[in-house]
């Protein structure tokens, strides 16, 4: 065969080739679909099995049927009397709320539980109102000191005695505490540690096999029960050892709380604690009272501390709130910056003193600081109830974790917001924040898809992601896409996309690696001369650039690859799976957009669509919007 033969036949067999991977690619995706679509099925199947209640038992185990379960939200039982009174006299309030009962029965009865119910629902309730009604103490796990100093500061004011064990905790209380614990007469009712207590105190272990021998040992709460898994958003290492405590105290009732599990993670945690078939009761996660809200960010400006003091000054004047940042740093640079603004603002992370920070808790909590500008060490299990805004300075790094520190507002049932600030460099310094963690990735761009989305309902984003079916009226205006729903345009991104791949491969070429902030000017043209005669640059708004990379790593054009230091993590982008697909002439790509966020001079809407999902695309050169264009995105 002569050398043209050759090249001819080999151009062939790489176009064959190229095209192979584009088919596998599309049956990749038609498969994930397929998928999806079958797990939507089974849920809807299940819905319909289930009894039509907004919070029912979910996923019980074997031993008890649904029926059997119906009988705990009853009051005809031998202690029932005794929790009525003591509801009443000693916490203040005149009813239950729902699960509440049922979990309090069961946990009287010696069942172990698990109790999946929203922040502010009142799970604490579910293990103090039977500790007080139950002999000897109840043993507390949690994960955060500023959770126990909440817990026993409310406590205190309302006459429960409750004592801690903590790596703070001076000698003279920790003696006192482990004396107390196998003495009958002992006033405390419930015991506080944190799982590191658990696993490194043999003298704590010993005190409580004492106490289990002579019936002291009442039941095992373990706070934020999600910690357990590798698979949940605030995994620790020590809540892995907690099976131990079930394996030494088999008949000692176990009480697992979290506002934040999916079904995967109930499982693993039910194998960590060794528990072999634990009740479950799962309450939904809607609550109608938060409104919640996602504003841009301008990667190149602090306008977003400008705008947040500007709502606390305007629309949250002398109310209570936190704003959530994402580093230490932040906490200080971002509370000082408000100060300067003039808003009674205070620090709080974990490297401070921890005085310092029980003083900033106790005056927060007190109404003496509006506003606590906090890292996640601050909040978990906080009930404070008046907390009538919490804004996101950064985005979470999951969507359990934004759904949990969210959750700190509006615990009295009165209207509260839920404000988060979405900024393109802040998802790539949170990812090299998580890059050790098994789902770290999956879990942030989880989060990052709640961000970008303009046209789904907040809450039935959060709702597919805890593995319940929504119907978006139950949303009743309270998210800002239902009430702004139709402030978005569907657009085409396939041109744009193939200028961005052909940034990254050109680089890969070069043998170079681009972080986001170097592909971003690169393709708005404020590379290094020699590179902008080798690519197409864009004259679209740096917001528009940004969302356009954002959506092409959450649709897998675009992947993430990083770099370790001995000093740092470095994030740049690769081109990802689905990125051969372009080279298909008739694969395209489309994207939603704010109709706001966009520059309506230089934007050409090809389609627009509104919440109901009616499409103008046929009459937009009608439209007002379409009269302005003078290009296509």
């Amino acid at each position: 065969m002569d050398s043209d033969n050759a090249d001819d036949v080999q151009a062939g067999l790489d176009s064959v080739e190229a095209e192979l991977e584009v088919v596998k690619l599309q049956i990749a995706e038609l498969l994930e679909k397929q998928a999806s679509l079958t797990s939507k099925r089974k849920q809807l199947l299940r819905r319909l099995e289930e009894p039509c209640d907004s919070t029912q038992a979910s996923g019980s185990g074997p031993a008890m049927t649904k029926q059997e379960l119906l009988r705990y939200e009853n009051d005809d039982f031998s202690w029932s009397t005794e929790l009525e009174q003591n509801l009443k006299d000693v916490f203040q309030l005149s009813t239950f709320r729902p699960l509440q009962l049922k979990a309090i029965n069961l946990s009287m009865s010696g069942k172990d539980l698990f109790l999946v119910m929203p922040t502010g629902r009142g799970k604490s309730l579910c293990y103090q109102l039977p500790a007080v009604c139950s002999e000897g103490f109840t043993l507390v796990v949690t994960p955060l000191v500023s959770l126990m100093e909440d817990q026993l500061m409310y406590l205190k004011s309302i006459d429960v005695e409750a004592v801690s064990l903590n790596a703070s905790s001076s000698k003279e209380h920790a003696k006192m505490v482990l004396a107390e614990m196998t003495d009958s007469k002992a006033p405390f009712k419930l015991l506080y540690v944190t799982p590191e207590k658990i696993a490194k105190s043999k003298l704590l272990m010993s005190r409580l096999e004492k106490a289990y021998n002579a019936g002291r040992l009442s039941r095992i709460a373990v706070d934020e029960v999600h910690c357990c898994s590798q698979w949940g958003h605030d995994f620790r290492p020590d809540y892995k050892l907690l099976g131990i405590l079930k394996r030494q105290f088999p008949k000692v009732p176990l009480l697992g709380l979290t506002a934040t599990a999916t079904g995967s993670v109930l499982k693993d945690c039910q194998k960590i604690l060794c528990v072999p078939e634990p009740i479950t009761l799962t309450a939904s996660f809607n609550r109608t009272n938060l409104y919640y809200e996602v504003r841009l960010k301008d990667s190149n400006s602090d306008d977003s501390v400008s705008d947040i003091s500007a709502l606390i000054k305007e629309r949250y004047k002398d109310q209570s709130g936190i704003v959530y940042v994402f580093s230490q740093k932040d906490a200080e640079t971002v509370s000082a910056d408000l100060q300067g603004k003039g808003v009674n603002a205070s620090p709080y992370h974990a490297n401070m003193n921890p005085e310092d920070k029980s003083q900033v808790h106790r005056k927060w909590a007190t109404n003496k600081i509006q506003v606590v500008v906090a890292t996640v060490a601050f909040g978990m299990g906080i009930d404070k109830a008046d907390v009538r805004f919490v804004i996101h300075h950064t985005i979470s790094k999951s969507i359990e974790n934004y759904y949990q520190e969210s959750g700190r507002a509006g615990r009295d049932d009165k209207p509260a917001d839920c404000i988060v600030y979405f900024g393109f460099n802040d998802i790539f310094r949170i990812s090299t924040m998580v890059v050790m963690e098994n789902v770290g990735q999956q879990k942030l761009l989880t989060m990052v898809d709640y961000c970008q989305n303009v046209d789904r309902c907040r809450r039935s984003v959060i709702a597919v992601h805890f593995d319940e079916v929504w119907d978006d009226e139950g949303c009743n205006e309270m998210c800002d896409v239902c009430r702004h729903g139709n402030d978005y345009i569907t657009v085409d991104i396939t041109q744009h996309a193939k200028d961005v791949v052909q940034i990254v491969e050109l680089a890969g070429s070069l043998d170079e690696k681009l972080t986001p902030l170097k592909v971003t000017e690169a393709w708005m043209g404020k590379g290094p001369a020699k590179r902008r005669k080798m690519i197409q640059t864009t004259t679209l708004s740096r917001l528009e650039v940004e969302a356009i990379i954002t959506s092409l790593l959450l649709q897998g054009y675009l992947s993430e690859d990083f770099s370790f230091t001995p000093y740092t993590t470095y994030f740049y982008l690769k081109l990802g799976g689905k990125a051969p697909l372009l080279k298909n002439q008739s694969h395209s790509i489309t994207m939603k957009m704010r109709r706001t966020g966009l520059d309506a001079n230089t934007v050409k809407v090809s389609q627009v669509k509104t919440k109901e999902g009616k499409r103008s695309g046929d009459n937009a050169a009608n439209s007002p919007v379409t009269k302005k264009v003078k290009r296509d995105l």
